[in-house]
């Protein structure tokens, strides 16, 4: 897995013990996020609604075709199923 550098702001509700706990929850946390943030994933999770054309679209080249423009057309939605 490719370490690259992300800002987060980590909160936690009790004092960990060591300076080791921090860093592995950190590195649990890099680890979710790396398997949530795939492309792959991101478009079972996700379905297009198109105002437009009253249409609602699940396919996976449409829905990295939307997430890969620069900018959304009026009335596009990416639209999260959970």
């Amino acid at each position: 897995m490719n370490k690259f550098n992300r800002d987060l702001l980590v909160l936690f509700k009790e004092e960990l013990a060591s300076p080791q706990a921090i860093e592995h929850e950190v590195e649990m946390l890099h680890e979710l996020l790396y398997t949530v943030e795939k492309i792959d994933n991101l478009t079972v999770a996700h379905e297009v609604i198109d105002v437009n054309k009253f249409r609602i679209s699940a396919g996976h080249s449409l829905v990295t075709k939307t997430l890969g423009q620069k900018q959304m057309k009026p009335f596009i939605f990416l639209f999260n199923k959970n």
